[in-house]
């Protein structure tokens, strides 16, 4: 208590505080989610930046199924709001396709417009 923070995490707070949701897509690390995330929300936890803040969870592997309901449940201690039509499974298993060849095919660009759209309204 009464600690500043070191800046990279006050920036991390500030962003977060300034945005209106917030999209999360993480791979899985040895059935969990990485270090890295876990590490930056941990950072939050003491923040109120999160609190209510609505958030979409992207899983660009249908493989993964351990890292998204932890990465979820994190977020729902933290009181952040998921929002499930924005929380979405895009199979991306073997494809290789950066962020312009998710646009162009039709039905990934589709599941990826539904997401947003549901973070959208929420907002």
């Amino acid at each position: 208590e009464g600690a500043i923070p070191p800046e990279p995490v006050r920036d991390l707070r500030a962003r977060i505080a300034a945005a209106d949701a917030l999209v999360i897509c993480s791979p899985e690390y040895a059935h969990g989610v990485p270090g890295s995330l876990k590490n930056a929300l941990d950072w939050m936890v003491s923040d109120a930046a999160m609190i209510g803040k609505p958030i979409g969870l992207l899983n660009a592997s249908a493989r993964s199924t351990f890292a998204h309901p932890q990465l979820a449940e994190t977020l729902r201690t933290m009181s952040a709001t998921i929002v499930e039509g924005a929380s979405i499974v895009i199979s991306l298993d073997g494809r290789r396709l950066d962020a312009a060849g998710i646009a162009a095919d039709p039905v990934l660009a589709a599941l990826v417009r539904r997401a947003l759209d549901a973070l959208a309204t929420v907002i």
